[in-house]
């Protein structure tokens, strides 16, 4: 498609978006993925005009910054993040907003400069910059996911966070303390993403293949106030966790379930599944936020696999 044609369709796309029901965010999201950041701009511009600020118009203007930053443009895509960081907090200022109206544009905002800074050569002022946000907004529900883009940055090579083990399915998970010797891979996973179920055949196959030389799958998941069809009380939606589990992962054999949300706080998982592959020493080679091919996991484990070959892999700790 030519560019003029490509800014034709964005334009209708918008416009279209708009008309059917107001919806800024598709409208700049349409704009955006056309790489027509002017029509995107004068969409948000048209609508602060009318309606004012929202957190509608903030999580538009994040995916501005975001589809910029995919471009390589950085001062636009900084730009953008800076916009919307600033209104987010003016408006959690004024207060009146239900809890997480502002967590996606104000986590991507964070995000995205980060990503900048990171981008631009600057690693540990984007570090730094993450971390001060991270003991800002540590108890807020955006705290996992600039945990994961700070794990991004700095969590390969260094030893694994602890898992939380107190409450599980399946046997009763060993620490990953005791499984020093062996590889292990963390699949973290919700009860309600898609994503995950289909990731399930892949390490169903992964594990069949190197289960022999000693690697071990841990699947931690954790609750969030729901099932499928209505709100529940932990007993409840650990029972349908564990349906779930059974429906959809039967493959992975009876593999330890950790359930915690401090887990998925301290590994910075707001994006499921995340797949975090650790060597024989505890060592974390690898943190992908979101679902991996078949191909792209299995030569990341068959390296680690292959350089643990000289340790002495024995058994599984027993649990009681």
């Amino acid at each position: 498609m030519s560019p003029v044609r490509a800014a034709a369709w964005a334009a209708l796309l918008a416009h279209a978006a708009l008309a059917a029901g107001g919806d800024i965010v598709a409208a700049v999201r349409a704009a955006s993925d056309a790489r027509n950041f002017a029509l995107a701009e004068r969409e948000i511009q048209s609508y602060r005009s009318a309606v004012g600020v929202t957190p509608e118009m903030l999580e538009a203007l994040s995916w501005l910054s975001r589809g910029a930053f995919d471009t390589r443009q950085y001062d636009r895509a900084d730009r953008y993040a800076d916009e919307t960081r600033r209104l987010s907090l003016e408006m959690l200022k004024r207060g009146g907003l239900p809890p997480g109206a502002l967590d996606i544009p104000l986590g991507a905002s964070i995000e995205v400069h980060a990503q900048v800074l990171a981008a631009r050569g600057e690693r540990s002022q984007a570090v730094a910059f993450l971390q001060t946000e991270l003991a800002s907004w540590h108890a807020a529900s955006i705290a996992p996911r600039i945990q994961k883009n700070l794990n991004l940055l700095s969590l390969e090579g260094r030893p694994a966070p602890a898992l939380d083990a107190a409450h599980w399915l399946g046997p009763q998970p060993p620490s990953l303390a005791a499984l020093k010797g062996h590889p292990v891979l963390l699949f973290f996973w919700a009860h309600w993403c898609g994503d995950c179920k289909a990731e399930a055949p892949i390490l169903a196959r992964i594990v069949r293949e190197f289960r022999p030389q000693g690697l071990v799958l841990l699947a931690p998941t954790r609750l969030y106030g729901y099932t499928a069809s209505e709100d529940a009380a932990p007993a409840a939606e650990t029972k349908y966790i564990d349906q779930v589990r059974n429906q959809y992962y039967g493959a992975l054999g009876n593999l330890p379930v950790p359930i915690s949300s401090r887990n998925f706080q301290k590994y910075g998982c707001s994006t499921t599944p995340t797949l975090v592959l650790l060597d024989s020493a505890g060592i974390v080679r690898l943190y992908h936020p979101g679902a991996m091919t078949y191909d792209s996991l299995v030569s990341k484990v068959r390296a680690i696999v292959s350089g643990s070959l000289g340790t002495t892999v024995g058994r599984l700790p027993k649990r009681g």
